[in-house]
């Protein structure tokens, strides 16, 4: 199925799937806080792409095709934390070599992710939900990935607070690593995302923005779970 013809069919269907999951924090209070955060966080700005500069030859922000809402391409923002021209697979270990030492840094404590909240002030992203995806890893096909696209990504899920130390945890992964993220670990996001979308309201996103503030400050507040946990539950769906 093409990219348009998933896009029309999510955006126009009033199935089912589109009823089961619930929007969070009004567009309104999203573009408030968004903007807000970056204000406040400019002089935090100003050291971070200084560093990022100095640390290697490149642009300060990196700039990567996500899909959103209805299955629609948008432009994320992050502060680049990988040499540049490093070709590879998309998705990050602790141990990966592209990244830099000052980007190492930005990505423990998630540093790297604060441009994101111009994406929600654009429209392209929520302050909660499911962490966007570049296309090579979507099944736009698959019933799980349509109603996840009902919902604007986001900047945290309860799923991201979860697997916090997801760079950290595919570095543990034994043999192919790609074929681990796509098959075990994206369906464990995908399940573990619908079932919150399902009960959401918008008391429990600002649990999740405590929540995640909590695992960012206090990492030992968010226990995650080991590969062979992740692997042997997926066994059972």
């Amino acid at each position: 199925m093409r990219l348009t013809e998933i896009t029309e069919s999510v955006s126009k269907r009033g199935s089912a799937s589109a009823g089961m999951v619930k929007e969070g924090l009004p567009r309104g209070v999203e573009i408030t806080l968004a903007l807000l955060g970056l204000a406040v966080t400019t002089p935090l700005w100003i050291v971070a792409a200084i560093s990022v500069a100095a640390s290697s030859p490149g642009p300060i922000l990196f700039r990567q095709e996500r899909l959103g809402r209805y299955g629609i391409p948008f432009t994320l923002y992050k502060f680049r934390t990988m040499h540049v021209a490093q070709e590879g697979m998309q998705v990050t270990a602790r141990d990966d070599t592209r990244v830099t030492s000052v980007g190492r840094v930005l990505r423990l404590m998630k540093l790297d992710e604060w441009p994101e909240l111009w994406n929600v002030a654009k429209g392209d992203m929520s302050l909660v939900g499911p962490r966007p995806e570049v296309p090579r890893y979507v099944k736009l096909d698959d019933p799980l990935w349509q109603q996840v696209f009902h919902v604007r990504p986001g900047i945290t899920d309860p799923v991201a607070v979860h697997l916090r130390n997801e760079e950290e945890l595919m570095s543990r992964v034994e043999g192919d690593r790609e074929r681990f993220y796509v098959e075990t670990l994206l369906r464990y996001k995908l399940l573990g995302n619908l079932a919150y979308l399902q009960r959401r309201t918008w008391r429990s996103d600002i649990a999740v923005l405590v929540k995640t503030i909590t695992a960012v400050a206090f990492p030992g507040t968010a226990p995650a779970p080991s590969v062979q946990e992740i692997a042997d539950f997926m066994k059972e769906r």
